[in-house]
This record gives C-alpha cells, structure tokens and sequence, in this order.
C-alpha cells in the first residue's frame, strides 16, 4: 500500500465513524458523543449550585476539560476527514459545535463564560441522525407550509383578539376600579389576556358581580379562542396533503413539486416519485 492510498484510507476510516451513522463504528461514535454532550451540560448545570463540597466543583470542573478537549479533538477531525471542509465550518452542526467548544477556552479571558457551555444542548439534535427522524422531513415541510399559508387568517384572528381584549379591559376597568386592583387601563387588558388564555395568574381578580360575571364569560370566549388557530392550520394541513395526492410530480418526502412530467424521482431529495 502506497503512502497516498493509506493517508485515503485512513481519512476515509475516519469519515466512516465521524459522519456516518448507519455503520456500527458510527452509531457507537454518536452514541458516546451524545452521552458526554448530556454529562457536559449536567456538569454546567451543577457548577451552578451553590453549597456543594469544593471538592466536587474542582471534580466538575477537570470532567468539563475533559471533554472539552475530546469536542476539540472530534471537531479537527471533522474537519480534516471531508473534502471539502468549509461546508462542515460554515453549517449548522459546524456553527454549533464550535459554538459549543469556545466558551471554556474563553472563559480564561472572560469570567463566567464558562456557563455558555450549555449551548452544548443543541448538539443533541444530533440524535436525529441517529434514531433516523429525517425520514420525517417531509411531513414537517408540510405543516410548515400549512403555517406559512395560513400567516394571514391567523394574523387577523389575533388582531381580532387584541381588539377583544383591549374592550373587555376597559369594561373591566370601568367596573371594578382601582380598589379591586385594575389601577389601569393597561393593567386591565393585562388581565383580560391572562383569563382570555385561561393562564390565570391570580394576581389580579374581580370582586363585583358584575366583573365576576364578565370574567366568567371571558373564560368561557378563551376555551373557544383558543381552538380557532389549532383549526386553521389543521385545515390548510389536510389541504396540503390532498395536493400531494392529487400531483403524482410532488414528492412525498420533501414536497418538492416542481418536477417534469417524465421525472421518476426526486430532483431534491432523490425520493422515488411513484412509490406508493
């Protein structure tokens, strides 16, 4: 073996455990990056505790370098094992796990950066390559598109909302007062939002009849309310599926839909455009 094909070999090894999940080296890599990812983010999360043994804050604190240096060492090799290594820097994992790396480091220049390390629980999504949810893109693309589409009827609808809410506080406010604690127009819509919500803080309440009586319905208007945005994106969602039914061209896992006639799969995602 040449010294050129065993440096390709080696990167490709590498390659192999770092980015590719399907293989058994590669899910036992992802495995471990995960756990050291969560035992991270619990070390931060206890170094914040006060009280605790001073011995135990330096134990938290060596374990944090530890791995630290491991994120270190597996970020390298990210980089060095692709062909392309700028499109690992400059993605989103590449963003993140750099993101998540810096802070120790900093944190000998600026004090208390340390506890930024609990960006570290975005690399969790990571664990979407592992369980294999990106089959599920597809249907997310959906519901999204039914959000996007449905911005409008729902911006009206909130606004419809703040209009409510803004009437039914001042009626509030004219009739309990400032004794009752509505000392405002503003606290009153205050409130009007929190009961509309059904949150009820209970910080402010009606002691009149009649106000008890305006709240009660209120509430009652806020179970309804409530519903009305659940059920114009559920609409639009059934709606986008039945547009995926009726196109054969749209994909069925990205929603792509701007195929020709005689494409056979997927120009996005590679999806076979005729599978049932």
């Amino acid at each position: 073996m040449t010294k050129s094909s065993y440096h390709k070999s080696w990167k490709n090894r590498l390659h192999d455990i770092i980015y590719e999940a399907d293989t058994p080296v590669g899910k036992v890599f992802d495995v471990i990056l995960l756990i050291l990812i969560v035992l991270s983010i619990i070390f931060v999360m206890l170094e914040s505790v006060k009280g605790l043994p001073i011995r135990a804050y330096e134990l938290l604190y060596y374990a944090e370098w530890v791995i630290t240096i491991f994120f270190t060492f597996e970020y390298i090799a990210r980089i060095i094992s692709i062909k392309k290594p700028t499109s690992y820097i400059f993605s989103f994992y590449g963003i993140i796990d750099l993101l998540s790396t810096l802070p120790l480091y900093l944190s000998f220049f600026i004090a208390g950066s340390s506890a930024l390390l609990t960006v570290r629980a975005l690399r969790l999504l990571r664990v979407f390559r592992i369980l294999k949810i990106s089959r599920y893109i597809g249907e997310s693309n959906k519901l999204g598109k039914a959000i996007r589409d449905s911005r409008a009827k729902i911006l009206v609808f909130l606004f419809a909302v703040v209009v409510l809410c803004i009437i039914m506080g001042t009626v509030m406010y004219i009739i309990e007062g400032e004794e009752s604690g509505f000392k405002s127009i503003p606290i009153s819509v205050y409130w009007c939002i929190v009961t509309l919500t059904t949150v009820g803080y209970g910080d402010i309440a009606p002691v009149t009849p009649l106000g008890q009586f305006l709240a009660a319905i209120i509430m009652i208007m806020g179970y309804g309310i409530i519903a009305v945005p659940t059920g114009i994106v559920s609409a639009e969602y059934t709606h986008q599926i039945k547009k995926v039914h009726l196109n054969t061209q749209s994909c069925s896992n990205c929603n792509e839909g701007k195929h020709s006639d005689e494409a056979k799969f997927c120009h996005k995602c590679g999806e076979d455009l005729n599978n049932e």
